[in-house]
């Protein structure tokens, strides 16, 4: 009986090539393994497709819930946006993929996983980092990093690969951009978007948004609200987190939400240029921001700020199954325990304009906050605050003066 590999496959050229190339190269049994994060419609005629490249059996597993509740929903909690703008997309999606290619290689007892991230990416990182940590037996096969057996070095080398070994595919030879896409966002790179000095074409490249000088003269007027940290309902109707953010991804590509063109730096050291659309995504992450800043005292917000950035270098490197991620992890649940409440907001041509915020938890309270002297402050009792808060500044004056004064004496 052949061993047994299991292929992280997508339906794409790459993933589509391996198939052929792994029977070849190491007269493998090959098991493909779609995980659907939400990719829509490029799972259709995966199957067919997979059979008729020689694979022996296609799973595809939908771990849509999994991926938002246990995946998507710590990110959000934590704030954790990778050097300012990237939402982590393809980072939260990759270590539930690696989890679910352990499980799928278990049950058939195969001894590799092979994967077609290449050898310039992070994806390469992420799912090798989870699969290390999840199933250290396996053995790992990267062919983009073979060069001494993956020859291979285009589009069209891959179709001519196909073609030689009978597979008939819905594929040219046509550059595009390539994609990432999942529930949470999409993702672009390539073409154009290559030179930083061109702008991005939008009209041929948004999936879906349109960019805000498209999107409606008129406002759209969202309410939601949450539980300990956790969306509940959007627009008054209860909904599980995956149906919230595929309701949110509509009503935020129709305004222009959510795209960003970054610079990242990656983490096998180079640069590179992307366009993300997160329309759900951001929306998300602003409202329960929206929410939070009533509720955290100052303190726990700046640790939280601090420790959130912390958190998306973690998954953005591919570190989620490890301890330093539980432990922030577990700093961010404790504190939304009374991250509960109402935030309504408008979107208006890629803005997200705040509309109103409750909760019962909230420390903000109007007759502090009042300029109307109230009960609870006493104006006067900010002189000896400022006197002990400014004190290392009176001191430290003093000193430099008395010290220039000796300077000056002598």
């Amino acid at each position: 009986m052949k061993e047994k590999v299991v292929l992280a496959y997508s339906g794409g050229l790459d993933t589509t090539a391996l198939i052929p190339w792994l029977k070849e190269t190491f007269d493998y049994d090959v098991v493909c393994c779609c995980v659907n994060c939400g990719q829509g419609n490029e799972l259709d005629g995966l199957e067919e497709r997979a059979k008729m490249s020689g694979a022996s059996k296609l799973y595809i597993e939908d771990i849509v819930d999994e991926f938002c509740d246990d995946f998507i929903m710590p990110c959000v909690e934590a704030g954790a946006v990778y050097e300012h703008s990237y939402l982590l997309g393809t980072s939260m999606a990759r270590p539930v993929i690696a989890k679910k290619l352990v499980e799928i290689a278990r049950k058939e007892g195969a001894v590799a996983i092979c994967h077609g991230a290449t050898g310039k990416g992070n994806d390469q990182i992420r799912f090798e980092l989870g699969i290390k940590a999840l199933a250290p037996d396996i053995k790992i096969i990267a062919p983009w990093r073979m060069t001494d057996l993956w020859t291979m070095q285009s589009r069209e080398d891959e179709i001519e690969f196909c073609k030689a070994h009978g597979i008939t595919l819905p594929f040219d030879a046509s550059h595009s951009y390539s994609r990432d896409r999942n529930l949470w966002h999409i993702s672009h790179e390539g073409l154009e978007l290559e030179d930083p000095s061109q702008a991005p074409n939008y009209d041929d490249m948004l999936v879906l948004s349109v960019t805000p000088e498209k999107a409606p003269d008129k406002e759209t007027e969202v309410t939601m609200t949450f539980e300990q940290g956790v969306p509940k309902t959007l627009n008054g109707k209860a909904m599980k987190v995956s149906e919230i953010i595929t309701e949110l991804n509509k009503l935020g590509g129709e305004n222009g939400i959510g795209i960003v063109d970054i610079v990242e730096n990656r983490v096998v050291g180079m640069k590179s240029r992307g366009v993300y659309e997160t329309p759900g995504g951001t929306i998300l992450m602003a409202a329960h921001d929206q929410l939070e800043e009533l509720i955290l005292d100052r303190e726990t917000m700046e640790a939280k700020k601090k420790l959130g950035s912390q958190f998306a270098q973690v998954v953005y490197e591919g570190k989620w199954y490890t301890p330093l991620r539980e432990a922030i992890q577990a700093f961010v649940e404790s504190t939304q325990k009374y991250v509960t409440g109402e935030v309504k907001f408008k979107l208006y041509k890629g803005n997200i304009i705040k509309n109103g915020t409750t909760s019962p938890y909230s420390l903000y309270n109007e007759s502090l906050a009042s300029f109307t002297t109230g009960d609870m402050y006493d104006h006067h009792d900010a002189d000896g605050f400022i006197t002990l808060f400014g004190l290392p500044l009176k001191v430290r004056a003093m000193k430099l003066a008395e010290v220039k004064n000796n300077q000056n004496q002598n």
